[in-house]
């Protein structure tokens, strides 16, 4: 973590209001494209102080008012997948908004980035260029950010996890490497180059659809087969933060991995639907009627107690009533982690690096801090014991209870009657998951769940602008070299000698005039005598064509 001093600096001055009136100040813009809106990030940062070591000091930039300076605009821009012409128009208010607080004068040097995610990856890629296509073309016209094709695409689900935990880590300041904790092994050359440094923090992130895990391997790691090793391949990205290519202190190999189907709300669809499946067939099969009405419900474990649900489509709904039997819950969770007896494997029988739990630090996101803050006020740091005792207690309160506890605000705000009903689902499904699927063992002690770091948002937008500027330090380093010699130069030569600079100068000046005079003369003189001997030998020729008389000399 930060000494004390650095954190209470991070959490002063990044409150403070942008000074736009500072000439050495630098912009940059993201557009986050997702499946229900787009988002535009303005980002600033100061000239990057020489040091090679060191990462751009970027950050959010902040309006009068200290407000982040952010957009949001409805619906995604997926949504104009068969209307493409209309997509520069789609993304117009949200760069004329950054327009306005972004001084004009530094418009054409300001990088602007439009990434789209999960929405725009489910259309076809022909639908997809289409979109890009026309923002590449149109934006150029109306705005004079610094804009090229590459800084408009469709970034992977890989993409998205790096920039993820690029921005926490570097929120964090876990790429100050005043700290040594890890040992890292990077490629140097032909082979491994070992050194210590800070520990980075790991990233877990449930959403309603997917979720998804982010770390670094700070070790090269042997899997057991050919096709494990294709696949490491594909989920293992290595980058290198730093401004020069040639020092590896900033060059990181992380695993990144997203599981669709996974989320909390698509797990509790598919617990739903192999319940009606299943029931459904047990019905046909027995002759039974179980769960068809209010009066024979189908008991559920996953459920708060006595509280009444319909599930499944209209032909085919059935009735449940809770048990709130949390250890029962995740039992029959367990198979909807798709796990395989392979050790290597993680949700899905996917391959996972090992994690050395000792010393490394997590972070959990969304739905890891819903279910343990919204209704059972114990966000932050994770003991699994005391948090499966309050879970249980939780699912085991009767329905009338709970909801009682709502009515009288004993809840957090944001918690509505949803997250209530299905609070028990969600808790045993994150239990699982963390401890079943991701293999943590419930004596793991260093998990953090947040919504905020340092009581800021942390977008992956943040980690995308800090990748895409990397190289940018190079210009104020070589700036700064510049400066240096021509300082070099002037210190050399004091004020008291130019005397002697211009003296020497000027003796320079003279010479190369009288050269160039005598260099004239010359070819004056024989320009002269060429011509006298042309109009001799003419008369010579003359002479001896009219008279036939002999020469002498």
């Amino acid at each position: 973590m930060h000494r004390l001093c650095c954190l209470v600096w991070m959490v002063v001055t990044d409150v403070e209001a942008t000074d736009i009136s500072n000439p050495d100040l630098n912009y940059g813009l993201v557009v986050d494209c997702g499946s229900s809106g787009s988002r535009v990030f303005v980002y600033c940062w100061p000239q990057h102080n020489g040091n090679p070591h060191d990462l751009l000091d970027i950050r959010q930039m902040r309006d009068q008012h200290r407000k982040p300076v952010v957009m949001k605009i409805k619906p995604g821009i997926s949504e104009l997948a068969t209307t493409p012409e209309k997509a520069s128009d789609y993304i117009y208010p949200l760069l004329s908004f950054a327009a306005q607080h972004i001084p004009k004068s530094k418009h054409q040097e300001t990088p602007l980035y439009i990434l789209c995610t999960a929405g725009m990856r489910v259309l076809p890629e022909s639908q997809q260029e289409a979109i890009l296509e026309d923002l590449r073309t149109d934006i150029p016209v109306h705005f004079n950010f610094l804009f090229s094709d590459s800084h408009v695409e469709v970034i992977s689900g890989k993409q998205e996890g790096v920039y993820a935990w690029i921005g926490i880590n570097f929120v964090l300041g876990r790429f100050n490497h005043d700290e040594a904790v890890v040992e890292v092994q990077v490629p140097g050359g032909d082979q491994q180059e070992t050194f210590v440094r800070k520990r980075t923090a790991g990233v877990l992130d449930m959403g309603g659809v997917s979720t998804q895990i982010a770390y670094e391997v700070p070790k090269t790691v042997s899997v057991a087969s050919p096709q494990q090793e294709e696949v490491a391949k594909n989920l293992l990205a290595e980058f290198n933060l730093g401004c020069d290519a040639h020092r590896t202190e900033h060059v990181y190999r992380v695993y990144v991995s997203t599981f669709l189907g996974f989320g909390g709300n698509a797990a509790r669809q598919r617990y739903e639907e192999n319940l009606v499946s299943k029931t459904v067939l047990q019905n046909k099969l027995l002759g039974k009627h179980q769960g068809e009405s209010a009066e024979s419900p189908i008991l559920d474990p996953c459920l708060p107690a006595d509280l009444p649900d319909e599930v499944g489509p209209p032909e085919q709904r059935l009735h449940l009533r809770g048990t709130g039997d949390f250890a029962l819950c995740r039992l029959l969770l367990q198979p909807f982690l798709n796990r395989t007896n392979d050790t290597q494997t993680s949700l899905n029988g996917i391959y996972q690096p090992p994690i050395n739990y000792p010393n490394s630090q997590f972070y959990g996101f969304s739905e890891f801090y819903y279910c343990t803050e919204d209704v059972l006020r114990m966000g932050g740091d994770y003991n699994a014991s005391s948090y499966a005792i309050a879970a249980k207690t939780y699912c085991a309160t009767q329905w009338k209870t709970l909801k009682e506890r709502f009515d009288r605000g004993l809840y957090a705000s944001h918690a509505d009657v949803h997250r209530l009903k299905y609070q028990c689902f969600k808790s045993a499904w994150m239990y699982e998951v963390f401890h079943s699927g991701f293999s943590f063992p419930t004596g793991y002690e260093n998990l953090k769940t947040a919504l905020l770091v340092y009581d800021k948002e942390v977008q992956w937008t943040l980690g995308a602008i800090l990748y895409r500027t990397r190289f940018m330090p190079l210009r104020d380093i070589q700036q700064e070299s510049l400066k240096g010699a021509h300082s070099h130069w002037r210190h050399s030569f004091p004020l008291m000698n130019t005397h002697y600079l211009f003296l020497a100068c000027f003796l320079v000046v003279v010479l190369s005039i009288m050269l160039y005079v005598l260099r004239l003369r010359r070819i004056h003189r024989r320009a002269v005598f060429n011509r006298g001997a042309s109009a001799s030998v003419q008369w010579l020729e003359e002479g001896l064509g009219s008279q036939d008389l002999p020469v002498t000399l």
